[in-house]
């Protein structure tokens, strides 16, 4: 992939048209290059001059723009300023549709700006009610709807904290989230829709809220209308609560350090790390990246395969409202009831900038490619990806059927810790297949070697040097565990826990997460490399690649590998081709063929879980973000 050719250079019209370039107009930069060198050498001027040009109305000035004085890692930004992100993102829009939502089962809606304001002010009045105030935590589980995101807008209204949680959870992972941060209410839906047959929530609600004696309110959405169990002291119907309620509410004055989400992260082992975000970070963050680096305008209809659970779901949320532009949202999966439900939603909601994982294009990938041309997505004009590494077979597919090699691939990635990307694409900027064009504007970010020192050509780890905006204010009520995470392998640095490369033309390229690395025979290689090898065989549909202790080598890679459609698979021939790419001394060894592979709920393959599975330990670490139990027996049936 280092020596692939460019595929995509924005056209003029698309250079000039873009936020990046007025920007860059406004503040007399010549190229790109010149931006992102003063933005890393200057964060404060960077951050300062982003804000202004959003227009970002404050309550009360910041005296200065960035504080270090507790050293970067507990960096403030914005220090004594006030500065509500909901008033910004919801108050100061009268124009314009704020939401477009679609359920599974086929309902549609949409919300102007106006109307969203009205239902955000009735639910924060409602909340005001039952005595929440500022700094209390409040739970979210709801499927993607627009009470969802009215919900979360709500709480940060107030001044509350909302903690988002994944649709998809059992009762125990639920609550440990809320006694962590000792939630006072959940907010939950009756049930939702998934291929066609009724998910309870409300039932997993009550399971979780019997062990988290901190909830004193369940309010409850009715999604799908069904009859469920009901606790009157404690149970709260979402419309009546809204009833009689005004449709004026000030926002509560918040200063910029104010948290306004705790979103838990899954660790190896322990318990979910509580990520804190405050309200000139996160929002912030996320809005720079989708103005500079996505290109979204005021115009744009932005839809983002995710669930609020996730960091994307509160990421597209906040920053396209920021910028004033429509947030899409859908209910369901993207094959159901037909194959081609996704492309039918982005002709018929005139999606112009689509975000899906790679996970998800290889999983579309199986079925007919008549599928898709049979539906006009002109509307598109940016694509974007998260999640997991692309391997070339994907990332041209997604390129030349749905963008028409006419719209840019932002390959995004960065993490909940971050507040959006480490790494991306932009209109000014050409494209590689699977690669980023560099880091995203203000932060400087590098590959390193274990001492530290800057390495091209080969495989080190991603770090960061200098703070920015969206960064964590730590783990909630756990310092020591942030500090450990992050700033305990290189002094004052940012170790994410990727490993990544840059080729000799400047692409970035992540390889996977570092406590995944292979090291066979003294050669570290990273899980994508080899996954990408495999499902360039023709009939290797998606694939995991593991390493396994070896007497000889230290360790030996397997890999797990899902089949395409009647394909006829001979380990041999496919070892032989992975190892005419890769070469003898790091090609798999074995490979095990399962009908699915253990994955998080939003698409990323749980390597450590598969290794540990495969291995027979007994600790298989945090399983709460696991998809499906199924998928670990398949592991353990083929060892």
């Amino acid at each position: 992939m280092a020596n692939s050719e460019i595929v995509w250079k924005a056209t003029k019209a698309q250079e000039e048209k873009s936020r990046l370039f007025r920007f860059m107009k406004k503040h007399d930069f010549r190229n790109y290059q010149e931006l992102y060198k003063k933005s890393i050498e200057d964060v404060a001027w960077f951050w300062e001059a982003f804000v202004q040009d959003i227009d970002l109305k404050w309550d009360k000035p910041y005296k200065k723009v960035l504080d270090v004085s507790k050293s970067w890692k507990w960096a403030k930004w914005f220090p004594r300023g006030k500065v509500n992100w909901v008033y910004n993102a919801v108050d100061r829009h009268t124009d314009g549709i704020a939401i477009v939502w679609e359920g599974e089962e086929g309902q549609t809606r949409q919300l102007t700006y106006a109307e969203l304001a009205a239902q955000v002010n009735r639910l924060a009045n409602g909340l005001k009610s039952l005595g929440i105030k500022k700094g209390d935590c409040i739970g979210v589980f709801m499927p993607m709807t627009p009470e969802c995101v009215i919900t979360t807008l709500a709480v940060s209204k107030i001044g509350a904290i909302f903690t988002p949680i994944f649709s998809g959870y059992g009762a125990h992972a639920i609550a440990t989230r809320l006694n962590d941060c000792e939630a006072k209410v959940l907010f939950t839906s009756d049930s939702f829709y998934r291929r066609g047959n009724r998910v309870p929530m409300k039932e997993t609600a009550d399971e979780a809220i019997a062990l988290a004696p901190s909830v004193k309110h369940c309010i409850v959405h009715k999604r799908s209308q069904v009859k469920t169990a009901w606790n009157k002291t404690r149970d709260i119907d979402w419309n009546q609560l809204l009833q009689n309620q005004s449709t004026e509410c000030p926002h509560e004055v918040t200063d910029a350090s104010d948290p306004y989400m705790i979103i838990y992260t899954s660790g190896t082992t322990g318990k979910p790390k509580g990520t804190v975000h405050v309200h000139a970070g996160f929002p912030l963050k996320a809005t720079m990246d989708l103005a500079y680096h996505f290109d979204l305008q005021e115009t744009d209809r932005l839809f983002w395969f995710s669930d609020m659970g996730w960091m994307m779901g509160p990421w597209e949320v906040s920053g396209a409202l920021l910028l004033g532009a429509t947030v899409f949202l859908y209910d369901g999966v993207p094959d159901f009831p037909d194959v081609d439900r996704l492309w039918k939603m982005v002709e018929r909601h005139g999606i112009t900038i689509l975000g899906l994982s790679p996970t998800v294009i290889r999983a579309l990938m199986k079925y007919s490619i008549e599928e898709v041309k049979k539906y006009k997505l002109d509307s598109l004009r940016v694509l974007g990806s998260s999640g997991e590494p692309w391997n070339p077979e994907s990332w041209n597919w997604f390129f030349e059927n749905v963008g028409k090699r006419a719209c840019p691939i932002v390959n995004y990635s960065g993490g909940t810790e971050i507040g959006g990307g480490i790494l991306a694409c932009s209109m000014m900027q050409t494209l590689k297949p699977c690669a980023f064009a560099g880091p995203t504007l203000g932060m400087d970010a590098d590959v390193v070697n274990e001492k530290g020192a800057s390495v091209r050509g080969e495989v080190g780890e991603l770090v960061i040097r200098k703070p920015w905006v969206g960064m964590t204010q730590g783990f909630w009520n756990d310092k020591k565990r942030y500090e450990q995470t992050y700033w305990s392998r290189i002094p004052e640095t940012w170790v994410h826990g990727d490993w990544a490369r840059i080729d000799e033309d400047g692409f970035w390229f992540i390889e996977g997460r570092s406590d995944d690395t292979i090291k066979v025979a003294g050669k570290r290689i990273g899980p994508a490399e080899v996954e990408s090898a495999l499902v360039s065989h023709p009939s290797i549909l998606e694939a995991a690649a593991v390493g396994v202790p070896d007497e000889l080598k230290g360790e030996s890679i397997v890999a797990f590998v899902i089949l395409k459609p009647k394909a006829n698979f001979i380990e041999k021939e496919v070892i032989a081709h992975a190892t005419k790419i890769l070469g003898k001394a790091v090609a798999p060894q074995v490979i095990k063929v399962v009908r699915e592979l253990p994955k998080t709920r939003n698409g990323k393959i749980m390597r450590r879980v598969i290794r540990a599975k495969y291995l027979g330990l007994s600790d298989l670490g945090d399983l709460s973000g696991l998809e499906s139990q199924s998928s670990l027996l398949e592991i353990q049936d083929t060892h």
